[in-house]
C-alpha cells in the first residue's frame, strides 16, 4: 500500500509540475503574439501605394525626383502631436532619414550594363496632399527645392507626400539610360508612374505595378526587340486560355501537315488582328475587351465540344477543307487577346513601335511553337502507354468544355455590365444558348446529309 502511494503522489507532481509548465508556455505565447501585433498594427503595410518618379539628364548631373506616401515610410517614427498631426521641425528630420532608408536605395540610375554611382539626397521635402507640383518637371524640382511649409501648418501623417530630390553623377556621352526600382516593398500593390524627359525635351511617361526589372528609359531598337520577343512568349506559355485551344487543334490533327495548315491559319489570323488593335484600328469602348475575353471562351468550348461530337479520330479530307477556316476565324478572335497585353507592355517600345509589335507577335510564335514541341510528344505517349486515343481524347475534351463554359458564363456576365448590347446576364447567357443550340443543329444537319450520301452510294 505504501508503495502504490508513492507511486500515486509521484504521478500528481509529475501532472503538476506539467500543468505549471504548460501555463507558463501558453502565456509566453500570448505575450509574444501581443507584442508582434502591436507591432504589426504600429508599422501596417499600406494597401495601394502609388510613386511618382522624374528622370532627366542634365550636363553634369542626372536628376531624379521621387514623391511617395509619408505612410509608407515603415520602421521610421513619425513625430506628431494630437490625432496624428505632424510636429515640426522633429518631423522633416524624420523625413529625410525615411527618405535616406527607403528611396535613396530603391533606385538605381544605369548607363549602358553599368550603374552609376549611388545617388546623393539633395532634397526632403513634405507636402498637402492637395499639392499638384509633380504634374510637371519644372513645378516638381521647383517645389522639392523651395521653401519647406510653414511650421504652423495641420497636417495629418497619413495624408502628407514624401518628395525627394535625387542626384546621380553624369552618364558617359552617347550613353543611354536604364532605371531600377524597389518600391514594391513599399505597399501591397505599388503602380509607379516614371517620367522620363529626354535630352529634346520630350516627356516620356511609364507606369507599371510592382518592381519592373530594368527599365530602358531610351531603348534601342534591340532592347526593344528583346524585351518584346521574350514579353510574347511569357504571354502565350502563361495564357491558359491560349493553350487550351492550342490542345483543341492539336488532339485531333497530329499529322505533320494537318497540324502545319491549322497553325497556319491561327498564326496568320492573330497576326492580322493584332497588328489592327495596335495601331487602334478597334472599337476602343469599355465593353470590348471582356467581350473578347468571353469570345476566346466561346472559340474553346466551340473547339473541344466539337471534337467530342465527331470523334479525335475523325478529321477527314472533307473536314479539313472547312476547319482550317473556323481556326482561321478564332484566331482572329485571339490576337484581339494578345493585343490586350501587348497594349500595357507598349509604352516600354520607345520610339520603335513597329519592332516591339513584330517583336511581340515572333514571341508569341515561339511561345506557341514551344508548346507544341512539349503537345506533340506527351500526347502521343499519353495515348500509346496510358490510355485509348479514342477515350483519352473525350476524357481530355469534356474537361476543357467543362472549364471553358464557366469562363464563358463568368466574363458573359461581366460584358452584361456594360449595358447595350448586353442589356443583363440574362441575355448574354441566353445568347451563349442560343449559340450552342444553333451549332447542334447546324451539325445535326450536316450529320443527315452525312449519312443519306453513305446510303446513296
Amino acid at each position: 500500500m505504501v508503495r502504490k502511494r508513492r507511486q500515486y503522489t509521484t504521478g500528481g507532481n509529475l501532472v503538476s509540475v506539467f500543468l505549471r509548465r504548460l501555463i507558463v508556455v501558453c502565456l509566453g505565447v500570448g505575450l509574444v503574439w501581443s507584442a508582434w501585433s502591436i507591432s504589426a498594427a504600429a508599422h501596417e503595410i499600406p494597401a495601394d501605394v502609388v510613386v511618382h518618379v522624374y528622370v532627366r539628364s542634365e550636363t553634369g548631373r542626372t536628376r531624379v525626383l521621387v514623391r511617395v506616401p509619408l505612410e509608407s515610410m515603415r520602421d521610421v517614427i513619425i513625430p506628431t502631436t494630437g490625432p496624428g498631426f505632424l510636429l515640426w521641425p522633429a518631423a522633416e528630420a524624420a523625413a529625410r532619414l525615411a527618405a535616406q532608408t527607403w528611396i535613396v536605395s530603391g533606385v538605381r540610375i544605369l548607363a549602358a550594363d553599368d550603374a552609376l554611382e549611388p545617388s546623393l539626397l539633395t532634397a526632403v521635402q513634405l507636402s498637402q496632399p492637395s499639392d499638384r507640383s509633380f504634374e510637371s518637371w519644372d513645378q516638381a524640382l521647383a517645389h522639392v527645392t523651395g521653401p519647406s511649409l510653414s511650421p504652423d501648418t495641420r497636417l495629418l501623417w497619413t495624408e502628407a507626400w514624401l518628395d525627394v530630390a535625387l542626384e546621380f553623377p553624369p552618364a558617359p556621352q552617347g550613353a543611354r539610360l536604364a532605371l531600377e526600382t524597389d518600391f514594391a516593398r513599399l505597399g501591397l500593390r505599388t503602380q509607379s508612374v516614371v517620367r522620363f524627359i529626354t535630352t529634346s525635351g520630350v516627356v516620356r511617361v511609364l507606369a507599371y505595378t510592382g518592381d519592373a526589372g530594368r527599365v530602358e528609359l531610351d531603348p534601342t531598337w534591340w532592347q526593344a526587340a528583346r524585351r518584346f520577343v521574350m514579353s510574347g512568349t511569357t504571354h502565350i506559355l502563361s495564357g491558359v486560355d491560349h493553350l487550351l485551344f492550342l490542345v483543341c487543334l492539336v488532339v485531333p490533327a497530329r499529322r505533320f501537315r494537318s497540324l502545319v495548315i491549322l497553325v497556319t491559319a491561327f498564326t496568320v489570323a492573330h497576326s492580322l488582328t493584332l497588328v489592327a488593335a495596335a495601331f487602334g484600328v478597334v472599337p476602343s469602348g469599355l465593353w470590348f475587351p471582356p467581350f473578347v475575353e468571353m469570345l476566346i471562351a466561346v472559340s474553346i468550348f466551340w473547339m473541344a465540344l466539337e471534337n467530342i461530337v465527331n470523334g479525335a479520330n475523325a478529321w477527314g479530307a472533307s473536314r479539313e477543307r472547312w476547319r482550317w477556316g473556323l481556326t482561321f476565324l478564332f484566331g482572329l478572335v485571339h490576337g484581339f487577346g494578345f493585343s490586350f497585353a501587348l497594349r500595357e507592355t507598349l509604352q516600354f517600345a520607345g520610339s520603335h513601335l513597329v519592332t516591339s509589335l513584330v517583336a511581340f507577335n515572333l514571341g508569341v510564335e515561339l511561345g506557341q511553337l514551344a508548346a507544341l514541341a512539349v503537345m506533340v510528344p506527351a500526347l502521343a505517349l499519353l495515348f500509346r502507354y496510358v490510355v485509348a486515343e479514342r477515350i483519352g481524347a473525350v476524357v481530355i475534351f469534356a474537361i476543357i468544355a467543362h472549364e471553358a463554359w464557366h469562363w464563358m458564363l463568368e466574363r458573359g456576365a461581366a460584358v452584361s455590365l456594360y449595358g447595350w448590347p448586353f442589356t443583363s446576364a440574362e441575355t448574354t447567357s441566353g445568347g451563349l444558348r442560343l449559340a450552342l443550340a444553333s451549332w447542334l443543329i447546324g451539325w445535326g444537319v450536316w450529320w443527315v446529309r452525312r449519312r443519306g450520301d453513305r446510303e446513296r452510294s
